[in-house]
């Protein structure tokens, strides 16, 4: 069975520091993009961060770019997703999401362009 188990979710104050984690099995991890993706209650689901399948370059959301870092671990299977200097806008549920993005440069933040998602993470961000 295909998983994408997110993990390192918690309650943080602003300012502070989180890592996710993203352990994919059931699939072929090198041969797909695995993005991670937020959801505030009543908003739509955004995505936040990219890492491509075939070099790993990284894409990021404007309101993250320079706070948050995406990696992989093709060798664990895993996505990591760093966040630092959170704050209460960073608030969401977290999911990770793995599929093949073509184009990626203007889909990799579609969810639809995505064939597999994870349980999703809770992160709060206190004031």
């Amino acid at each position: 069975d295909v998983q994408l188990q997110a993990s390192g979710g918690g309650l943080v104050q602003a300012g502070g520091s989180l890592r996710l984690s993203c352990a994919a099995s059931g699939f072929s991890f090198d041969d797909y993009t695995i993005s991670w993706f937020r959801q505030a209650p009543g908003k739509e689901r955004e995505g936040v961060s990219c890492i491509r399948r075939s070099d790993g370059y990284k894409y990021y959301a404007g309101s993250v770019r320079g706070r948050f870092t995406i990696s992989r671990d093709n060798a664990r299977a895993t996505v990591y997703l760093d966040m630092n200097r959170l704050g209460p806008e960073d608030t969401a549920v977290y999911y990770c999401a793995a599929g093949v993005v073509r184009p990626i440069q203007s889909t990799w933040a579609r969810p639809g362009a995505y064939d597999y998602w994870g349980q999703g993470t809770q992160v709060t961000v206190s004031s």
